[in-house]
């Protein structure tokens, strides 16, 4: 009976530093998008500056805001493509990779208990007749 709670005991081990490094990943990449959101919108307002007199120059303002917009989209479309690539590191797969072994090996020792006590019942039950 003390294996089961020893794997339990492990997968729960396992889903805590899974969760720790998940939320440090987590909490690294919203400091750095904040950052960079920073820097990015600071670009944004000097390229708009600069663009928009150098466009003007060469076509209509209509178009010259067109292009910026769509410039615009493309570049937070870039943005957004990165911020999606992050996955789990080595720690966070091996981690989970634990806690479903030791969850697994746990219900099989708790199927094996409940069946070794059943045959254990029956067998004093047929002994004290």
């Amino acid at each position: 009976m003390m294996r089961p709670l020893l794997l339990a005991q492990t997968a729960m081990e396992a889903e805590s530093l899974r969760l720790r490094y998940q939320m440090r990943r987590i909490v690294m990449r919203v400091l750095i998008s904040f950052i960079a959101t920073i820097f990015v919108l600071g670009a944004i307002v000097f390229g708009h500056a600069a663009a928009w007199y150098w466009l003007r120059e060469l076509m209509a303002q209509r178009h010259a805001a067109l292009v910026m917009g769509g410039a615009d989209l493309l570049a937070a479309l870039i943005l957004l493509a990165f911020a999606a690539r992050s996955s789990p590191g080595p720690v966070e797969r091996e981690a989970l990779a634990l806690r479903r072994r030791a969850l697994v090996d746990a219900r099989h020792s708790m199927e094996l208990s409940a069946l070794l006590a059943r045959i254990l019942t029956n067998v004093v039950k047929r002994w004290s007749r």
